[in-house]
């Protein structure tokens, strides 16, 4: 390797990375740590000791974000910002989102031993419930602190057992004083594993990530009649989960006319009443299409809801279709990429650019502040799996390819 001679700790990081893992740790070596829980807690309050034992001052805003501040030489100056988020899925591996606030805590760590203070200020960032798999919405933390969303929508959303969020940030205390909206920074930069084959197939080290791909996702409930499965012929039947089947295929369909680039999924699906000897009455479920290019999604938006209200009409059965959001094709800030272009040359790794094909809370952070990503490969580009793993070499490059990054920015010259 070429460039600077300061280095990250590789193994620092990888022990740290197992140590939050051990927080909500499962028997198939994943995680669970839904957001805003008690195990959510256990690890924030970790990250807080971690924070503080290298000098930031914390601060939590009122959505539970966090913000781990190290000062700069120059206090008028805007601070640079990096992180992700430590919440994970019902069956989560150990570094979607982890490996962006643990590496962001070792480039913290790196320049507290090297005592080394940048001319601008860093804020590390845990940002809440990216995952949206307990409230039902992705990105909440970074989207309400960016405006995207209120306060008042975000604290009325419930989960499952009617718990709402502004009652989860109560109950485990991280209701911040501090106001969750956009604050002046200078940049931000995420690291996060891609979620996805193509680094790991190409063999590439780094992803110098250049946008995230355009989005819309819907919850479907469709209503048909409940009925005995043994006395009800086809005739009389009003089927809501042969509809909903109907409607699946279509997504399943409408994406692969889009090539290797379309999107199109349904990941929840909630029969009633779930039972084996009667024709169901009721399904709800999500679907969601994402492309790189905003005209497939307005295209898909404008003609889906329809195509599904008549499949369904077809089965007897009627459709309520919520469009819950639509995020444009986000791009990332030129200036920002080029910095983590130059740092994985500058540190001798193979690298490509490459589109994120997952949102991140670096979607609707880039909408205030000019932001980047770097992706690191994933094994057989597995995530939201237990079984979900990367390489420490390959954890150990992305957080130094971060730390150049960030270092370069916080030192520019203005």
């Amino acid at each position: 390797m070429s460039g600077t001679n300061q280095r990250i700790d590789a193994q620092r990081l990888w022990d740290s990375l197992m140590a939050m893992a051990e927080i909500g740790a499962t028997p198939k070596g994943g995680v669970k740590r839904l957001t805003l829980t008690e195990v959510d807690k256990a690890g924030r309050q970790r990250f807080t000791q971690w924070c503080e034992a290298v000098g930031l001052t914390v601060r939590i805003d009122a959505i539970g974000n966090m913000f781990a501040r190290r000062e700069g030489r120059d206090p008028s100056r805007r601070p640079v910002l990096l992180g992700s988020h430590l919440d994970s899925q019902p069956s989560g591996g150990k570094f979607d989102g982890a490996l962006g606030v643990i590496a962001g805590l070792e480039v913290m760590r790196t320049l507290h031993d090297l005592n080394v203070q940048t001319e601008a200020p860093i804020e590390l960032v845990n940002w809440t419930d990216e995952e949206g798999s307990r409230f039902g919405h992705s990105l909440m933390g970074s989207g309400a602190w960016a405006g995207i969303y209120t306060l008042e929508k975000v604290y009325g959303l419930a989960d499952v057992d009617g718990v709402t969020v502004g009652e989860a940030l109560e109950a485990i205390g991280y209701k911040g004083e501090h106001p969750a909206r956009p604050f002046p920074a200078d940049a931000y930069f995420e690291l996060h594993i891609e979620q996805g084959p193509i680094l790991e197939r190409e063999g590439r080290q780094i992803g110098i990530v250049t946008g995230a791909q355009s989005q819309v996702w819907y919850d479907a409930v469709i209503t048909g009649q409940d009925a005995h499965a043994g006395t009800t012929p086809p005739s009389t039947r009003r089927d809501a989960l042969l509809a909903a089947a109907r409607v699946i295929e279509r997504v399943d369909a409408l994406m692969r006319e889009r090539g290797e680039d379309g999107r199109g999924t349904v990941g929840q699906l909630h029969v009633l009443p779930n039972s084996r000897n009667v024709i169901p009455g009721e399904v709800r479920f999500s679907i969601e299409f994402r492309h790189p290019d905003d005209a497939q999604i307005e295209h898909l938006a404008g003609s889906f809801p329809a195509e599904a209200a008549a499949l369904v009409a077809a089965n007897g059965c009627a459709l309520e279709l919520k469009e819950l959001f639509r995020i444009p094709m986000q791009p990332f800030d030129a200036g920002c990429v080029d910095l983590v272009r130059q740092a994985a040359a500058r540190l001798g790794y193979s690298a490509r650019e490459i589109v994120s094909g997952a949102g991140h809370d670096a979607v609707y952070v880039a909408r205030s502040v000019p932001t980047a990503m770097i992706f690191t490969p994933c094994k057989d580009g597995l995530s939201h799996n237990e079984a979900e793993s990367i390489l420490p070499e390959e954890a150990a490059a992305g957080c130094q390819v971060l730390f150049e990054a960030v270092v370069a920015r916080a030192n520019r010259a203005l």
